[in-house]
């Protein structure tokens, strides 16, 4: 049988298309947000409750740079590793020991940039121990750990995260009696509040930081090296990559374009800011399909702006 030309340049058109539709879908979920406005671009499963492993860590950061903001905390202070650090938080890069003591900053670092559970449990044990005198009593389960990550769930409420519930501060969920998760929208609404924190946004910006810890009175130097591949490519400036069995691989980028200069016909001149943010969650090829929902995300804001930036509340975070 012959195949008509026209169905057979269909068919081959069709299959083409297939491969690229497959990658942008391969996520369980995803959101695509203007960072200013919190305007929902494009989203699958935004809602769907899942676990998200070290994008938990953003909130972990959150919580500490708050409590330097807003409490008089010092990032300087030491820190010291306490033995349960070690205690089922996986892969130990950096070579921590208990003992070992780091400044907050560094371990803010190391948590950010190389995705450290290690320092993402001394920074909770150690701003924890702090915080225990303000939270109220009852709302954790006493533990230095337990009062931080109650302040981690604050937050989320704060932020109206109404589908997110953390247990500890590095998304590890092994061995859990009760199960974290979030959701890609929740995630949306806690990177936009936490882009605007400039500490943050330098942290997560960083493909390399050097950072050092005391061992027995001897200094030790550890060279960090972002997880995130996608840093300094068209104009990706952060965030925060994750992964577990359960979780699969998850990303938050954070990109920025040139803004946008509008004169209107009195002479006066507005500047938008292009800034999006993406969440992915579930993905087999994280970097692959973080930079595809890039790409069409700013089609999309394109196309937003070109239509008045027209601001749904039932499709806003």
């Amino acid at each position: 049988m012959i195949i008509p030309r026209r169905f057979f340049i269909a068919f081959v058109s069709l299959v083409l298309c297939l491969p690229a539709a497959r990658a942008l879908h391969a996520a369980r979920a995803y959101v695509v947000i203007d960072s200013q406005t919190g305007v929902v671009l494009d989203q699958m499963e935004a809602r769907q409750k899942r676990q998200v492993g070290s994008l938990t860590k953003v909130a972990t950061a959150m919580v500490v740079l708050d409590w330097a903001e807003k409490k008089g905390g010092d990032l300087n202070e030491l820190a010291t590793i306490p033995p349960e650090a070690l205690v089922g938080t996986g892969e130990n890069l950096i070579a921590f020991q208990p003992g070992d003591t780091a400044t907050l900053r560094d371990l803010l670092y190391a948590a950010l940039v190389q995705s450290d559970n290690v320092a993402a449990f001394a920074l909770a044990n150690h701003v924890g121990n702090k915080l225990q005198s303000i939270v109220p009593p009852g709302s954790s389960n006493g533990t230095p750990v337990g009062v931080f990550v109650s302040q981690m769930n604050a937050l989320a409420k704060t932020l109206r995260m109404e589908r997110t519930h953390f247990v500890n501060p590095h998304g590890i969920d092994t061995a859990e009696r009760s199960m974290p998760y979030s959701t890609a929208a929740d995630l949306g609404r806690l990177t936009r509040y936490a882009v605007n924190s400039a500490g943050f946004r330098f942290y997560v910006s960083q493909k390399e930081r050097q950072i050092s810890f005391n061992r027995g009175g001897k200094k030790m130097a550890y060279m960090l090296r972002n997880t995130n591949e996608l840093l300094g490519r068209d104009g990706v400036d952060g965030v925060k990559t994750g992964k577990t069995n359960r979780a699969g691989d998850c990303l938050i980028l954070s990109a920025q374009r040139e803004s946008q200069i509008i004169k209107d016909p009195s002479g006066r001149t507005a500047v938008n800011p292009r800034h999006l943010i993406v969440v992915v969650l579930g993905s087999t090829d994280r970097f692959g399909e973080g930079m595809q929902l890039l790409t069409r995300g700013w089609q999309l804001h394109d196309q937003w702006v070109a239509g008045g930036r027209m601001a749904d509340p039932k499709k806003t975070l």
